[in-house]
């Protein structure tokens, strides 16, 4: 019943009482109070602040009855106060119904714990509401009910420290939990390890933890949303895509086929993009990479749109045509095949570079003792450093122990120990313990063999930056390494020639399988064209040369001419198409290739007189293209964003050139170039699902976002080289 308000001069308070009073004031939440507000006669009138914050009673006696103080905590829209006992009261949840402690005689319990009642979670109805409104209930609303009668009068404003609520979501902490296994490569069981399954658990007990099979379902379902994202950019492609194959090894002698699209798109920005993990249950047959790569142009619907293939081994005869039969049928062939197959550049230097290290290796070991020698102990480092500084050896590099899973590792430390040669033998003759120093014949080997490494490692580093470069820069480093071995071969030296022989014979190999790729790439750089090709073959084969850069010469104008018969969007002007036997121009049959129109304004017969009368006169895209003057040689040259600059000036040819610099010459990451042994899967991953293990390492590729952007910068032409 409510209890009539009856006007009484204030009670006496005491300082005791009126703290007390004010204890259910909340300790982290920072007021920016509006004071209350007395009406009279129509007129608001600021009302002083009470002595011990205590507040005018409201007028109406059914709002907070026997109060002498209006509730400042927000918690009080949540509760109400029960008196259960002489002296003794207790907070009630209007939600649930549940009651707290709050006062007994003088000792008031405050309202800490029962804000954490309604906004940590505690409260079960105010939990249910929350999942479903998605927002915390612990928030003081802009307006409340005021004092008078039908006003809303501004009342007191609170911000809260205490983070927003977030509903608890269990599908998305599987999500979290398939994407952390794929971007970490942890194992599918981890889910069932007890260590991990207390951390859960204690980190939120609502989660109910999901088992090897469950996780294994999401991993995969993870890896076809990601998989239609890959379709879009592929299905979006404008030119043709070129693949790398990479074999792994196992324990089980399963071979496991690494499949990699390498593509320009439409914006002119290179990707690479791992398309597929194909095991191979016999890696050593001759049908084993036709097998991945019909499958890959079936899983990806890529039919003729292949336009190369890279390998990261050398096939036998009867695989090179059973992969060249399989692309007769399936894709139309560029060239005769002379694109679909070739080396990769990275495991071909790693296969020479060990040959060369093995074939010194004595001398090797010597150096790689002394360095350790000198880093395993910190008195001898020691030493090492005052020798050194006395003798003053102007050298910067520091020693280090190699990895002889890394020849450029074996490089690094050859090449610093041999501009510190003073200081070992300095080291020999004033330490008694070491022993064994490299002899003057011994440094004489190690700056040999230095020099004819330092061109493959400069090569190879080239694979290793973020941004791969385009293909036409590899034809520069492959040509210089191809005739300085060859001239080292014929030395008079009988350590060099026996030294580069074998380094020669190797390498002559990859040149003569990838030679003609990577002259066409460097023939779509503008500032070289065919002129380096020219002088490079000079230097090479000598008497010879005309006759292979003839043969750079025909497979150009053989490729554009494919090009050239693709189907093209309609033009507004005759597209002349160059016949490949005896060089004439014509029109295309407008019933045939859509290539002669009429524009809209009747001139079809005036395009017709056009084509009729420059027939004889005209050239093709190439020929312009290879009459131009060379742009000078400058710095930091974008071809890629060159030819994106020039498209609508070589409209067709700007697409060849697109497809040829995007082949890849490497088949392996970056972290793998120097890499002197082979990819093995590992022994838990073999023992997965085909499909679970492509799903693994495909979706973790797709998720880091391991493609690879060329930006378009504008082409500096002001600083020659």
């Amino acid at each position: 019943m409510s209890t009539p308000t009856v006007d009484a001069p204030a009670p006496d308070i005491k300082p005791d009482m009126a703290a007390d009073m004010t204890a259910d004031i909340p300790t982290d939440i920072t007021a920016d109070v509006e004071m209350p507000t007395a009406a009279a006669n129509n007129q608001i009138v600021p009302v002083e602040p009470q002595p011990n914050n205590i507040e005018t009673p409201p007028s109406n006696p059914e709002t907070q009855p026997n109060k002498r103080r209006k509730k400042k905590s927000i918690v009080w829209e949540h509760f109400t106060i029960e008196t259960v006992g002489a002296g003794c009261r207790r907070a009630c949840c209007k939600q649930c119904k549940q009651s707290f402690a709050y006062s007994t005689g003088s000792k008031v319990a405050g309202t800490s714990h029962l804000k954490r009642h309604i906004a940590k979670g505690t409260c079960p109805v105010v939990l249910r509401n929350q999942e479903k409104n998605q927002s915390s209930p612990f928030s003081a609303p802009s307006k409340v009910g005021g004092y008078g009668a039908g006003t809303d009068t501004p009342r007191r404003r609170y911000r809260t420290t205490a983070p927003p609520y977030v509903s608890f979501d269990p599908d998305r902490c599987r999500d979290e939990i398939s994407r952390m296994i794929i971007m970490h490569d942890y194992p599918l069981n981890i889910v069932e390890h007890p260590g991990f399954v207390a951390f859960v658990q204690n980190l939120q007990p609502r989660f109910d933890m999901v088992s090897f099979n469950t996780v294994q379902g999401d991993c995969v379902a993870t890896y076809l949303r990601e998989k239609q994202s890959i379709q879009k950019v592929i299905e979006a492609m404008p030119g043709r895509i070129c693949l790398t194959l990479d074999m792994w090894s196992s324990c089980r002698g399963l071979g496991y086929v690494f499949l990699s699209g390498h593509f320009i798109d439409s914006e002119w920005k290179m990707h690479r993009k791992l398309l597929n993990v194909i095991m191979e249950p016999y890696p050593d047959s001759d049908a084993a990479f036709s097998h991945a790569v019909a499958a890959c142009l079936s899983d990806w619907s890529m039919e003729g749109k292949l336009f190369s293939v890279t390998i990261n081994q050398s096939l036998s005869d009867a695989a090179v045509d059973n992969l060249r039969a399989l692309l007769s049928v399936k894709n139309p062939l560029v060239l005769n095949g002379q694109l679909l197959l070739g080396n990769c550049l990275a495991r071909s230097l790693s296969s020479i570079a060990q040959d060369a290290l093995t074939s010194v290796f004595g001398t090797v070991k010597k150096v790689r003792d002394s360095v350790k020698y000198v880093k395993t102990s910190e008195s001898h480092e020691e030493k090492f450093l005052e020798l050194k500084q006395q003798l003053q050896v102007p050298s910067t590099k520091v020693l280090a122990i190699d990895d002889l899973t890394k020849w450029n590792t074996t490089y690094e430390m050859l090449l610093a120990a041999s501009e510190l040669k003073e200081v070992f033998s300095c080291l020999d003759t004033s330490d008694p313990d070491y022993k064994e120093a490299p002899s003057l014949e011994d440094w004489k080997q190690v700056e040999t063999l230095c020099t004819y490494l330092k061109p493959l490692f400069e090569t190879a580093n080239l694979l290793t930056v973020p941004t791969v470069p385009t293909t036409n820069t590899f034809f520069h480093e492959a040509w210089k390494i191809q005739l300085e071995l060859g001239r080292a071969a014929g030395s008079e030296d009988p350590f060099i020639s026996r030294l580069t022989k074998s380094m020669q014979e190797k390498f002559d190999r990859y040149w003569k399988s990838c030679c003609f790729i990577l002259a066409i790439a460097v023939v779509m750089d503008p500032r070289f064209k065919m002129k380096l090709v020219e002088f490079s073959f000079s230097k090479i084969y000598n008497e010879e040369a005309a006759t292979y850069v003839k043969i750079v010469d025909e497979g150009i104008h053989e490729l554009f001419v494919e090009y050239v018969a693709l189907p093209l969007p309609l033009p507004l002007t005759p597209t002349y198409v160059e016949e490949a036997n005896n060089g004439t121009v014509k029109a295309e049959d407008p019933q045939g290739g859509n290539l002669l129109a009429s524009n809209g304004l009747g001139l079809t017969d005036f395009d017709v007189y056009i084509m009729e009368t420059t027939s004889q006169q005209s050239k093709s895209e190439l020929d312009q293209y290879l009459e131009e003057s060379l742009l000078p040689r400058v710095h930091e040259f974008d071809v890629v964003g060159w030819w994106k600059l020039n498209r609508m000036k070589y409209p067709t040819l700007s697409k060849m050139a697109r497809d040829i610099l995007s082949i890849p010459v490497s088949t392996v990451p970056v972290g793998s170039v120097f890499d002197t042994v082979g990819k093995e899967m590992d022994r838990y991953r073999c023992s997965l699902r085909p499909e679970t293990v492509e799903a693994l390492i495909c979706a973790k590729d797709w998720i880091q976002g391991v493609s690879v952007d060329t930006s378009i910068v504008p082409v500096k032409m002001e600083v020659p080289i």
